[in-house]
């Protein structure tokens, strides 16, 4: 009888466990994939939102001068934490509750590596769940738009999405890109250590960690990012009452365009965040565990 073991994985069967999910995943057909890209990108607007609504009111975002845009309550670094724990909601919805996420789904380069998975699989999945992670997102946001929730505490909840998004697209085209590869360097890691787990408490642990880091630190997430922005965007454009109201407390309002958006961030982010993801990360790993030893 073979020894049963309750202990969690070691990385070297980690390795193995990442490698056949990533053939499983590039394998997915497309209704199937594009279904669970739609519930990932809602997942981690889901967290988005919880981190706006906890941080609104003594929230400060440091702008690319350094400064702090807003500032009132928490120090800063503590807000950051908090909004980081609870953003954690996003992964643990998506890793537990099943769905496909674009930047944890650069692992699957560790099968492509291995010869398992074509080019050209790795590259359908890429793109459907991307386009399937911002359709889950923007979905997100014009619900989220309806239900008013940015006036709530005294518009503190919509000061603070307009701030982060006014704060996002302020970033310089390297910075971008640098916060996004540190932001999936984390992100797939978070997603490699729940490799690891034998129950879901193994798996909210593990995220948990990671992803509080890369929040609190301020990192860049593609699509985190689909949410963010799109949110402040619809609040500036379809509620022009709302704006005039609280105008003089967000600063350079008139950056935040839809171009600025995908242009400034949306495509430096999503570059660092494949350099994090599937290099730092995947890449790596790879060539450490499951690289064939040369004769």
């Amino acid at each position: 009888m073979g020894e049963i073991r309750i202990d969690a994985l070691l990385p070297s069967e980690m390795a193995k466990r990442a490698e056949d999910l990533g053939v499983r995943k590039a394998e997915m057909p497309f209704r199937k994939m594009f279904m669970l890209a739609i519930l990932a990108g809602a997942f981690i607007s889901l967290g988005a939102i919880f981190a706006t609504t906890v941080s609104a009111g003594s929230m400060a975002i440091a702008t690319p001068g350094g400064e702090a845009a807003f500032s009132t309550g928490l120090p800063y670094g503590i807000t950051r934490l908090i909004a980081g724990v609870v953003f954690s909601l996003g992964l643990i919805l998506v890793v537990v509750g099943g769905a496909e996420l674009f930047t944890g789904n650069n692992l699957i380069v560790m099968a492509w590596a291995s010869g398992k998975v074509t080019t050209g699989a790795l590259l359908r999945n890429w793109v459907i769940v991307y386009l399937g992670n911002f359709i889950g997102a923007l979905g997100t946001v014009i619900l989220m738009f309806f239900t008013r929730q940015y006036t709530f505490g005294s518009n503190a909840v919509g000061i603070a999405a307009l701030k982060t998004g006014v704060a996002k697209v302020e970033l310089t085209f390297l910075q971008a890109v640098a916060l996004g590869i540190l932001c999936n360097a984390l992100v797939c890691l978070a997603v490699w250590l729940s490799y690891s787990a034998r129950s879901t408490i193994d798996k909210i642990v593990a995220i948990l960690f990671p992803i509080s880091a890369f929040v609190a630190a301020g990192f860049e997430h593609s699509i985190a990012n689909m949410y963010f922005i799109p949110y402040a965007l619809f609040i500036k454009a379809f509620d022009a009452g709302f704006v005039q109201s609280v105008g003089d407390k967000v600063p350079h309002l008139e950056k935040l365009t839809w171009q600025a958006f995908l242009i400034n961030n949306l495509l430096p982010v999503t570059v660092g965040n494949i350099i994090g993801g599937a290099v730092l990360v995947a890449a790596v790993y790879w060539t450490i565990f499951l690289r064939p030893e040369q004769a």
